[in-house]
């Protein structure tokens, strides 16, 4: 008995990283270019485009060069998106809006086009599990932080290096200059279409990261619309975690824990309670983290706002 609850708080435990990880990786670049002062509602899109590219990437030269198109889908969505909102300044949101329904709508075609008008079953190479010898062994938390995809061991290196980064570097406190007084940093000789384009590539790259490890290192296959709002909630992980890379890191794995815990109340049966109910369970924390949360956050100053 007490052997299955441990195997039971271990696969939770194993489950909430799991899911936490593309939230991360997206919830990361959209802190970097949040704290530049560009908020970047298009993530969504990123996301969907950087599970195609991974899709076709992997289809035609394995995992890896997947994770390389990936990236580089997300990429080309931010170049998009920096190229309106930083350099023609155009209203951001409205900006992001339209860019993610565009992304929605043309991976949906190119999939179709690429695989077939109806949908085959589509089986794409994924990333195998690098359990780290001994510490994989740990009770309760050895499978959920040392078996996992490598790609959630550069996590555990990226978040702390972003914090460095931008507390430390000449490049982060630029950074967060352009968030809170685009003016101030003007005068001090900080270029801001060159800061914010970086902070929004970034961004995107990281978008296309999350999209690519859904495809490679969890899902192993590709279906339209199924980055599923991860790119609002990375949106809402970045105000929980209060625009600081290890917050949002930590905010991520909350999220990750409500999708577990959905999927463990799905798999308990409960047949009285329609399981919609349970797919929601993200999203109703969403909502409330923005309402509650959100409210006593302290964003950058000049969020959102477009430069004269």
């Amino acid at each position: 008995m007490i052997a299955d609850g441990s195997n039971a708080i271990s696969g939770f435990l194993e489950a909430t990283v799991r899911y936490a990880t593309p939230l991360a990786f997206a919830a990361l670049g959209e802190c970097v270019s949040e704290r530049a002062g560009v908020i970047n509602i298009g993530l969504e899109g990123a996301i969907i485009a950087g599970a195609l590219g991974a899709t076709v990437g992997a289809g035609i030269a394995g995992p890896a060069a997947g994770f390389v198109a990936g990236v580089a889908a997300g990429l080309l969505i931010a170049v998009l998106f920096a190229l309106f909102t930083v350099w023609l300044r155009a209203d951001q949101i409205i900006t992001g809006t339209a860019i993610t329904m565009l992304a929605l709508g043309l991976t949906g075609t190119l999939y179709r086009t690429v695989y077939g008008v109806g949908g085959v079953a589509l089986s794409t190479p994924t990333v195998g599990v690098l359990a780290v010898p001994g510490l994989s062994s740990l009770p309760f938390v050895g499978r959920a932080l040392f078996a996992q995809p490598a790609v959630t061991y550069l996590l555990y290196v990226l978040a702390p290096l972003i914090a460095w980064w931008m507390a430390r570097t000449h490049g982060g406190l630029a950074t967060r200059a352009m968030g809170e007084s685009p003016e101030a940093a003007i005068v001090a000789g900080i270029r801001p279409r060159l800061v914010q384009t970086s902070a929004v590539l970034f961004a995107g790259a990281m978008a296309g990261m999350a999209g690519a490890t859904l495809v490679l290192a969890q899902a192993g296959t590709f279906a339209e619309g199924m980055s599923a709002g991860r790119g609002f909630i990375a949106i809402a992980i970045v105000v929980l975690g209060r625009w600081r890379p290890l917050g949002v890191a930590a905010a991520a794995l909350l999220f990750g824990a409500a999708n577990a815990l959905q999927t463990l109340f799905q798999a308990m049966g409960w047949e009285q309670v329609p399981y919609q109910l349970f797919l929601a369970v993200p999203y109703v924390l969403t909502l409330i983290v923005l309402a509650g949360a959100g409210g006593r956050a302290a964003a950058p100053k000049a969020l959102g706002r477009r430069r004269r």
